[in-house]
């Protein structure tokens, strides 16, 4: 048995858990915060046989959308006064970050 860690947007999130349900997929949902950005993220966690994991994986690369948005970084300003101005960074954002670790042992009580 395997453990599927899948680290998706929050604006993606209810969408691939529905669609890992219709492809017959337990799933657990957990709220998550990334460290880049600080934008919440939803964790999904999917037990599955080893023979499975390619379909899983599969719903969650059709389902986890890669955008463009722009950010703000402050940069350091120099001139009279101390501070920081802010400059519009284009980055993509959403996808997934996909884990897959041997259990051990699995038991629904």
């Amino acid at each position: 048995m395997k453990l599927v860690f899948a680290i998706v947007s929050n604006d993606d999130g209810n969408t691939v858990m529905r669609e890992l349900n219709k492809a017959g997929f337990s799933v657990t949902k957990m709220a998550s915060t990334g460290g880049f950005l600080r934008a919440g993220n939803t964790t999904l966690l999917v037990g599955t046989d080893e023979e499975k994991i390619q379909s899983v994986i599969d719903v969650i690369s059709k389902y986890s959308a890669k955008r463009k948005q722009v950010v703000f970084s402050p940069e350091p300003y120099i001139g009279g006064a101390a501070g920081y101005t802010s400059f519009p960074a284009e980055i993509e954002v959403g996808g997934a970050t996909i884990f897959v670790v041997d259990v051990e042992r699995f038991e629904k009580v």
